[in-house]
C-alpha cells in the first residue's frame, strides 16, 4: 500500500540513533509485514483528551511508549521550571495494573529527576484518586498517573494533575502542549537522578484511608453497617488496595469480595471490558450477590475512579443503576446530611456536566445551593472548586459512573463513593427502606428522569473521519422535530452558541469550547451528541422525564420513558 510522505518522514526520525534498537526493529518489521499498522502508528501525534492522553501501546507518535511519554514529561518539566522559578519542584507519580504501567511510571520518574525535580513514586500500583490526594498532601506542583481507565488491555495512558489536585485545564494544557510539540526527541533527558526519586506507600495510604472515612461517613449506626450485605469486585484493578480497608475501618464487616477478580491483572481475564458502566462486567458479582442474598453490589474500574452499583428493586431483583441514578442518590443524601448539620448557608454548590441528568438542577434548587455545570470530565468540576474558593463544594459527578465527595480528592473517586453508597444503603435498610426505594422517592419529589447512552465505535483514520462527518451533518442540518416534539433549543459548544428555534434568538455560551451539540425538546427531553475525548467513539446521551405521582406508578412511567427513548433512537437512525 502507498504510505504518505509525511508519515514516512516521521518514521525516518524514529529510525535515527536517538531511538533504541528495539524500536528500530519493530518499525522495520511493520514496514515489511504491516504497512497499515505503520500508518496507524504514525499518522498523528497522541493528543490530550477529556481524561489526559490514552492510546495503544507500541512504537510511533500515535502510540504510548517511552518516547511519547518521555517527551510529554520533558515538556512538563520545562514548563514547571518556567512557571515556578527558584522553587524545589516536586511531583507525585502513581500507576495502575496495566501492562507496562510500572515500567512507564519509572521512565516518567527518571525524566523528571533528570531535570532536577523531586519525585514521589508509589512503590506499587494505587487507585487514581490516591494520586490526587497524595499530590496535595505532599504539597507537590504536579502529578502523573499512568492509566487507561477502563480501555481494553492493549491501551495505556498518561493523566496530568496540577497543584490543586485536579487535572490540567485550559489555558495551561495548551501552553504545555505547545512546549511538548516544539521539543525534539533528542532533547528528552532520560538519565535518572536516583537521589531525587523517593518511593512512597504506607504513610500516604494511611492518610488517604483516614481522609476518605472522614469525608464519606455520616453517623451510620454500627449495627446498620453490620447488617448491610455487600458484594464488591475490583475487576482486576487497583481498588483492591484501598476499598476493603476503607470499608473495614469504617465498620462494614459483611463485605464479600469476588475472589476471581480480586487479583490485579492487566489482561482483565474474566470480563470483555473492565468497565462498570457495562452490565456484563458485573456478571460474576451479581451471581455472588444472588448466592449470598446481598443488598448491594459495587464494582470499580481498573484505576478505581468509576463505580457501578447494583441494588434490589421492589421485587427483590438485582438491577444495575446508571451513573445518573447513583449521582442523584449520592447528591441528594449529601444535601440532606449537610442540611441536617446546619451547614447550608447559601455559600455551597454541587457540580455536574452538560451531558448529565438535569435532575441535578432540581436538587440544587430544592436545597438552595448552586449547581455549576461544566464540560464532560472531572477536571472541570475540580476547576470549579479552584475558581470559586468562597464557595464550599458538597459533591458532584457525571453520568459516566463517577462521583466526587467533597474536595479532599479533586477527581472522580470510587473509593470515597463506594463508602458513601454503603452509608446510604445501610441507613435506608435500617429505616425499612432500600437504595431503590430512596431513588423512587426522589422521582416522586422531583420527577422521574430516565437517561440512556449509546456509544458508537469508529476505529482508526476512517473512523475518526466518520465521526467528524456525523457531527458535521448534525450541525449543518439540525433536527427540527424529534418523536413528535419540536426542538426548542440547540446548544453548540464548538461555536459557543445557544439558538432558540422558536424565537430565532441566539445567546453566547460561557462554557469553554468543545465538540458537543445538545438538543432540547419542548417536552423537556434532552439529546446530546459528543465524540469521546479518550476513545474512538461518538456518544449520544438521552434524557427524558415525566412526573411520578406515587411509587406504585413507577413501572408504568418507566415503561413510557423507555419507549420514548426507543422512538427517538429509531427516528435518529442510531440503531
Amino acid at each position: 500500500m502507498h504510505i504518505e510522505q509525511n508519515i514516512l518522514d516521521k518514521v525516518n526520525i524514529w529510525l535515527s540513533p536517538v531511538f533504541d534498537e528495539k524500536t528500530h526493529k519493530e518499525i522495520t518489521e511493520m514496514m515489511t509485514s504491516s504497512p497499515k499498522e505503520l500508518e496507524e502508528s504514525f499518522y498523528k501525534n497522541l493528543e490530550f483528551g477529556t481524561g489526559g492522553m490514552r492510546g495503544i501501546m507500541g512504537v510511533g507518535t500515535n502510540r504510548i511508549n517511552k518516547y511519547t511519554l518521555g517527551k510529554n514529561t520533558q515538556g512538563i518539566s520545562n514548563y514547571m521550571k518556567k512557571v515556578f522559578p527558584n522553587e524545589q519542584l516536586k511531583v507525585a507519580i502513581a500507576y495502575d495494573c496495566r501492562h507496562n504501567s510500572d515500567t512507564l511510571a519509572k521512565v516518567v520518574a527518571d525524566v523528571f529527576s533528570a531535570n532536577g525535580i523531586k519525585v514521589y513514586l508509589f512503590s506499587e500500583m494505587r487507585p487514581t484518586p490516591e494520586l490526587s490526594f497524595a499530590l496535595k498532601y505532599l504539597k507537590c506542583h504536579a502529578g502523573i498517573v499512568l492509566t487507561a481507565s477502563h480501555n481494553p488491555p492493549e491501551y495505556n495512558g498518561y493523566k496530568v494533575y496540577w497543584q490543586d489536585g485536579g487535572q490540567l485545564v485550559p489555558p495551561q494544557d495548551a501552553e504545555i502542549i505547545q512546549i511538548i510539540e516544539a521539543l525534539g526527541y533528542d532533547q528528552i533527558n532520560f538519565k535518572a537522578n536516583e537521589s531525587l526519586i523517593e518511593y512512597i506507600d504506607k504513610k500516604i495510604d494511611e492518610a488517604f484511608v483516614k481522609s476518605t472515612i472522614e469525608n464519606a461517613s455520616f453517623n451510620t449506626p454500627s449495627e446498620a453497617k453490620k447488617n448491610l450485605n455487600i458484594v464488591y469486585t475490583s475487576l482486576h484493578g487497583t481498588s483492591i488496595k484501598s476499598i476493603p480497608e476503607v470499608l473495614s475501618k469504617a465498620g462494614y464487616t459483611n463485605v464479600n469480595i469476588v475472589p476471581e477478580q480480586a487479583v490485579p491483572d492487566g489482561n482483565f481475564p474474566t470480563v470483555k471490558s473492565p468497565n462498570p458502566e457495562e452490565p456484563e462486567a458485573l456478571t460474576m458479582a451479581l451471581a455472588l450477590a444472588e448466592k449470598l442474598n446481598a443488598d448491594l453490589v459495587v464494582g470499580t474500574d481498573p484505576d478505581s475512579d468509576r463505580l457501578g452499583v447494583a441494588v434490589r428493586d421492589n421485587d427483590g431483583k438485582m438491577i444495575l443503576l446508571n451513573g445518573n441514578q447513583t449521582m442523584v442518590l449520592m447528591t441528594a443524601f449529601l444535601l440532606e446530611q449537610w442540611q441536617k448539620a446546619g451547614k447550608i448557608t447559601g455559600k455551597e454548590f454541587i457540580g455536574s456536566t452538560i451531558v448529565s441528568t438535569p435532575m441535578m438542577m432540581e436538587l440544587a434548587t430544592a436545597y438552595d445551593v448552586e449547581c455549576k455545570i461544566g464540560l464532560t470530565g472531572f477536571k472541570w468540576i475540580a476547576k470549579m472548586i479552584k475558581d470559586f474558593p468562597e464557595l464550599k463544594f458538597i459533591g458532584g459527578g457525571e453520568e459516566s459512573f463517577g462521583f466526587m465527595v467533597g474536595d479532599a480528592v479533586r477527581d472522580k473517586d470510587a473509593v470515597a463513593a463506594t463508602l458513601l453508597v454503603c452509608e446510604i444503603a445501610a441507613q435506608a435498610k435500617a429505616n425499612g427502606s432500600s437504595l431503590y426505594k430512596e431513588l423512587l422517592n426522589l422521582y416522586v419529589d422531583f420527577g422521574f428522569y430516565k437517561e440512556y447512552l449509546i456509544s458508537i465505535t469508529k476505529k482508526g483514520i476512517e473512523g475518526a473521519a466518520e465521526i467528524q462527518t456525523m457531527m458535521l451533518q448534525l450541525r449543518r442540518n439540525p433536527l427540527k422535530e424529534i418523536n413528535g416534539q419540536r426542538v426548542l433549543m440547540v446548544e453548540d459548544y464548538e461555536n459557543s452558541t445557544a439558538k432558540n428555534l422558536f424565537s430565532g434568538e441566539t445567546e453566547t455560551l460561557e462554557i469553554p469550547k468543545s465538540n458537543v451539540l445538545i438538543y432540547y425538546l419542548e417536552d423537556g427531553t434532552k439529546i446530546c451528541a459528543r465524540p469521546s475525548g479518550t476513545e474512538p467513539k461518538i456518544k449520544f446521551y438521552f434524557s427524558v422525564n415525566e412526573p411520578l405521582e406515587s411509587i406504585e406508578d413507577a413501572k408504568k412511567v418507566e415503561k413510557n420513558l423507555d419507549q420514548k427513548i426507543k422512538n427517538i433512537i429509531a427516528e435518529m437512525h442510531l440503531q
